[in-house]
């Protein structure tokens, strides 16, 4: 189960807001205005069930996140979900890989701590037998002018 963030996590002085999350789940996130710098050269990945619960994660991923990987494990990948990302992003996500097509996108991450971190992620669908089973998602470090298109563009999707 999917809980809220917790005021203790948090550096510094945050937001707050409840969000409609895949699966029917609501959560309260606690958010500030620090950006963690994607680092170079290395790759976020992650796998999740066909309901979108981590089964694993890479140290990229844990490092990044901020939450232990036995946090991560079995949670709702929805628990990286920022407020600022539009709702449209994930619905076109999902309608697109339960196609069994993999889909592309600029996401905003939100840490464990509040802060946030930007990703060009790949969620692969992982087919056996013609049936979505899984999903694998890569993240990689965004260019910079991409960020600043969705940081103009995502408000308008809501």
């Amino acid at each position: 189960m999917l809980s809220d963030m917790s005021p203790a996590d948090i550096v510094g002085e945050f937001k707050q807001k409840t969000l409609d999350l895949y699966g029917g789940f609501r959560r309260l996130v606690l958010y500030t205005e620090v950006e963690w710098p994607y680092p170079d050269g290395k790759l976020i990945v992650s796998t999740t069930d066909k309901n979108g619960n981590i089964t694993h994660v890479n140290q990229s991923f844990v490092d990044m996140s901020g939450y232990a990987e036995d946090e991560l494990l079995g949670s709702p990948h929805s628990i990286l979900r920022h407020p600022d990302m539009p709702p449209a992003a994930f619905k076109d996500l999902w309608d697109t890989v339960n196609r069994g097509e993999y889909w592309q996108g600029f996401v905003k991450n939100l840490r464990k701590d509040g802060g946030y971190y930007w990703v060009k992620a790949t969620v692969i669908p992982n087919i056996r037998k013609g049936r979505v089973v899984s999903y694998t998602s890569v993240r990689r470090k965004p260019s910079r002018t991409k960020v600043a298109e969705c940081i103009e563009r995502y408000p308008t999707l809501f």
